[in-house]
């Protein structure tokens, strides 16, 4: 081989070698852990789907840890996904007052962070992006339709099934909800805040509201278990249709009473949209990319009628994924 195409020869392996390194520098796999408030909730299961997809998608690790609905035990796996080498958080917080020593912690440790569903406490500022619905809308928009329907069926009585209210979500809901109702001249006679988020307790609660308030002739649900609840309890009294129903949120079972006419609307909040959006979200502020900090994602109104447009259906299938049920 002559000396010039040695020299050749080794300018290539030295621009090749390069190129390899700066490739194994930009392929890079991060790490994504993703901290639900309770895995016993379909809710949360359905947003682990979307964060585990995306990450798949991404080339990213995936790891998923249950904070049991404690504040203690939410802080303690943030301290142990830290400990493991995680690169990015996707949190649903067990309540929005439980985030700022986690903020201040994770922020210490440089890693970014997205919420999904419930948002930070009020004033926080170290996390990369919130994915939420667009909660106080939502509340204005599902307060005028469900006053609307009460007044179909001859009163303008109104009550609730809460989400509990130290979630900055539930609050703008509520905040919506209140000031809908009053400026269409109906009146929310009680409130209720779930504990559990359970069917059997929206059930109890709903017979609770109907026993104090007999005239009432609308609930306002904000999660999908108080509308199935409620439509037990009506279901037991003959009431079915006699008293309307709309709820945020929306799933298999939810979808199927609104066919069969026992809920009236459904304001479909993207479970899983909101897991795929924060884990890229936080893989965009890892990668240098633009980052957006607040992402309110619209619930639409869906009824009988418009269940099975091609638009809601789309929409359906960002709110829970194939392995959950029948679309």
């Amino acid at each position: 081989m002559s000396r010039k195409a040695r020299l050749l020869s080794a300018a290539f392996a030295a621009v090749f070698t390069c190129g390899l390194a700066t490739g194994a520098a930009q392929a890079k796999e991060y790490t994504i852990v993703y901290l639900a408030p309770s895995l016993d909730i379909s809710y949360w299961q359905w947003v682990a789907y979307g964060v585990k997809t995306q990450a798949q998608k991404l080339g990213m690790k995936y790891i998923e840890m249950t904070s049991e609905n404690s504040p203690s035990t939410q802080m303690n796996n943030a301290r142990t996904a830290v400990t493991r080498g995680v690169d990015a958080v996707v949190i649903g917080p067990v309540s929005s007052t439980s985030t700022p020593p986690l903020l201040r912690f994770l922020k210490d440790h440089k890693i970014p962070v997205a919420f999904t569903g419930i948002g930070p406490a009020p004033g926080q500022t170290a996390f990369s992006s919130s994915v939420t619905a667009n909660n106080y809308e939502t509340g204005v928009a599902e307060g005028t339709f469900i006053c609307d329907q009460a007044k179909e069926r001859g009163s303008n009585k109104v009550g609730m099934l809460s989400l509990p209210q130290d979630r900055e979500n539930a609050q703008k809901y509520l905040k919506g909800a209140k000031e809908s109702i009053k400026a269409g001249g109906c009146d929310l006679v009680q409130i209720l805040q779930t504990h559990g988020l359970t069917v059997n307790e929206a059930v109890q609660q709903a017979n609770d509201l109907l026993t104090a308030h007999p005239d009432i002739k609308a609930i306002y649900g904000m999660y999908d278990e108080a509308a199935t609840g409620a439509a037990k309890a009506l279901e037991t009294r003959g009431l079915i249709g006699k008293i309307a129903i709309a709820t945020a949120d929306g799933s298999p079972t939810t979808i199927k009473l609104l066919r069969d006419g026992k809920i009236q609307g459904l304001f479909l909040q993207e479970a899983v949209g909101q897991g795929i959006d924060a884990t890229q979200q936080v893989y965009n502020a890892l990668t240098g990319k633009e980052v957006t900090k607040e992402l309110p994602l619209p619930e639409p109104l869906v009824t009988k009628d418009t269940i099975d447009s091609p638009e809601t259906q789309a929409k359906i299938k960002r709110v829970y994924p194939p392995s959950a049920g029948a679309y």
